[in-house]
């Protein structure tokens, strides 16, 4: 690495530290607006029609809790939705606050970058779902904690690698490999992912289960919560994508798949079940 390069690549990493220890992220104008509604959704007093009004404001927003209303995974009749109001009244405001942070999300992802750092976007949106679908079917069949808030925290398992890509943007060129750029991703994600959570108002219980999933020390429980599901699904996705779950040590297991009582068989079980389930949250939130 050249002198120029090494000073660029200070220059970026100074720059995060920065951002992060002022709390003055740096988001697209897009997500920002979101966002804004997203605060504004949480007042407990706020009206159906005062609800509908905010949103109506970000069409991108309106446009995905109308496509959620219609999906088989909120809409059990035939009867298409074709107005705000009463895709409000069906989907309820704590899942419209969750859309919005979806939206958000996407926002993140699909901002203008360079060829290759769109398509390392691509990929970690599309592994994002995976992990929040997986984490939604977990919930639901596993464990007491919330289907939805499950999704939400599987969608945002890996929020500040986002933040850090899309943020690279700005510095072409700087990085000398790939391997280069994910040694700076690998080594700030956790905490800028926790300076956009709490810049996002997400809830402890979420903020805990995106920053501990990783965690080797979690504790053993009968109780599963959401961190136990969150890094059930972020271990089990990739091997369910590969079909390589005979290579798991079923003898020394994570300890989140511990608390779940998960085995081989349970495994291949909760997979046939759920693989129609797993396709529409996924159509639901792509």
């Amino acid at each position: 690495m050249t002198r120029t390069e090494k000073n660029s690549e200070f220059e970026f990493i100074e720059g995060l530290t920065a951002e992060l220890s002022s709390k003055e992220l740096i988001f697209p104008t897009s997500l920002n607006a979101t966002m804004k509604i997203r605060r504004a959704l949480s007042h407990p007093d706020m009206s159906t029609d005062t609800v509908v009004r905010i949103i109506s404001t970000e069409p991108v927003l309106s446009a995905q809790i109308l496509r959620m209303s219609n999906s088989a995974m909120y809409n059990h009749s035939s009867k298409k939705i074709v107005d705000l109001r009463a895709a409000t009244l069906l989907l309820g405001f704590t899942t419209i606050r969750n859309i919005a942070i979806s939206v958000g999300m996407k926002q993140l992802a699909d901002h203008k970058a360079d060829e290759p750092l769109s398509r390392q976007l691509d990929g970690l949106w599309t592994r994002s779902l995976r992990v929040a679908a997986l984490s939604y079917v977990i919930a639901r069949h596993l464990s007491n904690s919330s289907p939805d808030k499950a999704m939400l925290a599987g969608l945002l398992h890996d929020v500040g690698k986002f933040y850090i890509l899309n943020r690279a943007r700005h510095y072409q060129g700087l990085f000398v490999s790939n391997t280069a750029l994910w040694e700076v991703i690998d080594q700030w994600h956790a905490e800028i992912g926790v300076a956009i959570l709490e810049n996002w108002d997400i809830d402890e219980d979420i903020l805990a289960a995106v920053m501990d999933h990783r965690t080797s020390q979690l504790p053993h429980t009968n109780r599963p919560g959401l961190t136990d599901v969150v890094a059930t699904a972020d271990f089990l996705d990739g091997h369910f994508v590969a079909a390589s779950l005979d290579e798991i040590n079923w003898q020394a297991l994570p300890t989140a798949l511990e608390n779940l009582q998960l085995d081989f068989e349970k495994c291949q079980i909760l997979m046939a079940e759920t693989k129609a389930e797993l396709g529409l949250i996924l159509r639901a939130l792509s």
